[in-house]
């Protein structure tokens, strides 16, 4: 089950359960769209796999199965792959 991290690991932005604008990669690492798109090139930074839509985990299931509250931040930022 994803952990559905509560925001962006390069400028901390808030990105809820049900947020439309938040991206993955195979490890979770969790980026908002604007830093996945312009910053890291739909990159992930930490493995260099390809950063997706996050699934959004219906209602129902939410509230049996809650979001992560633990905040990841890359305390240097994100810089551009290469």
């Amino acid at each position: 089950m994803l952990e559905l991290r509560p925001n962006c690991e390069c400028c901390d932005k808030d990105l809820p359960a049900a947020s439309a604008e938040a991206r993955i990669c195979s490890f979770e690492c969790t980026f908002c769209a604007d830093c996945a798109e312009t910053v890291l090139q739909g990159i992930c930074p930490n493995c260099g796999g390809e950063l997706v839509a996050r699934p959004r985990r219906p209602d129902g299931k939410l509230a049996k199965f809650p979001a992560s509250v633990q905040r990841v931040r890359k305390a240097q930022g994100c810089a551009s792959p290469g």
